[in-house]
């Protein structure tokens, strides 16, 4: 995949670089073609979902980011008195701001502490990831050796844990994001020649205590956000068979109509789940394009419905006013008998 073939499908357009939050939405929907291609080039998806005319809400309001910092800003006062404290962390555990004035002094800063391997509270490390071929900045909220030398991810979030219970779409983001840095720290240790293994696959999230703003730290067990995590950027990496198989000429820059836009963005196969409509910034578009079809019902119903494209298909078929292929046998014979079971169900109610 050349640079140069990236670069004519963004347009004039600066590149969108990853986060940890974008990598960790990458393990959403694994089957759409449509956001690697984007993601791999940098595409500013909402942007395009603005041009198109189908905007999204995205990132967090003024008032939780507000919050969030005060939150993290209270937990790290006094070389991070109160974090150790959740933490458990002994007084002698010493504490490192590696903050500088630019990414490359960060890094380098990160990589000499952690060759080092000293007992400490690392805040604002910087991390890379290889994206498909792009070098990614992560910046974990802290990581601490703690538990016998092992390196711990420290994740802080503004959500509240009220009464030992949190919202599990937030804390499955939480682990996923805590993932991805777990996976960079692991592969940071891989270069410096240490035991990857150091580095441990629970994680530490801290959060406000029911309606206060009283932090409280639970331990996640993240090996299966990592797993995901592995294949999904293993998948990415074969993205250049999909952008080398879109015709010459295909751009999504920003200038252009949103009519040639939607020409574009048809050459490239979605996978739309009502599920992307949390994850992804162009999925109110996508959404409106699947209008009519099983996808838009769902992934369960759509696999259920393996091979039938469209609702309207679905009712003829269960009305059994269509002869259904050799592969939509199976599905059809249960569209016939849910049909005929709601029927009786309707006339034993009337």
């Amino acid at each position: 995949m050349t640079n140069d073939r990236l670069d004519q499908l963004r347009g004039a357009a600066k590149a969108k670089r990853h986060n940890a939050r974008t990598i960790a939405a990458l393990t959403g929907n694994p089957g759409c073609s449509r956001r690697a291609v984007l993601d791999a080039a940098g595409v500013d998806k909402l942007g395009l979902a603005d041009r198109l005319g189908f905007p999204g809400s995205f990132g967090q309001s003024r008032f939780a980011l507000s919050r969030g910092n005060a939150f993290e800003a209270m937990l790290k006062a006094d070389d991070c008195a109160l974090l150790r404290s959740v933490l458990g962390a002994d007084d002698a555990v010493g504490y490192q701001d590696l903050n500088a004035d630019s990414l490359g002094d960060r890094h380098a800063r990160t990589v000499r502490v952690l060759t080092d391997a000293q007992a400490a509270l690392i805040d604002h490390p910087l991390l890379t990831l290889d994206v498909a071929g792009q070098t990614v900045y992560l910046e974990p909220d802290l990581v601490a050796y703690a538990h016998h030398g092992r390196l711990q991810v420290v994740e802080i979030k503004s959500f509240a844990i009220v009464d030992d219970q949190a919202e599990s779409a937030k804390v499955s983001a939480a682990a996923v994001q805590a993932a991805v840095y777990v996976l960079a720290l692991r592969e940071l240790l891989e270069r410096l020649g240490q035991d990857p293994a150091l580095v441990s696959h629970e994680v530490v999230l801290v959060c406000p205590e029911n309606f206060s703003l009283n932090p409280k730290a639970v331990v996640l067990d993240v090996r299966k956000q990592l797993s995901t995590l592995r294949r999904q950027l293993s998948r990415l990496s074969s993205v250049t068979a999909l952008i080398e198989a879109l015709p010459e000429g295909v751009s999504f820059d920003l200038a252009l109509d949103p009519e040639q836009l939607i020409t574009a963005l048809r050459h490239i196969e979605p996978r739309y789940a009502p599920e992307c409509l949390s994850a992804c910034e162009l999925s109110v578009y996508c959404r409106h394009e699947a209008t009519g079809g099983t996808a838009a019902l769902g992934r369960t119903v759509r696999e259920a419905l393996g091979g039938i494209e469209t609702v309207t298909e679905v009712l003829d078929l269960a009305a059994g006013r269509r002869e259904p292929s050799e592969e939509q046998t199976e599905a059809a014979a249960l569209l016939r008998a849910a049909l005929r079971l709601r029927t009786e169900a309707l006339a034993a109610t009337s």
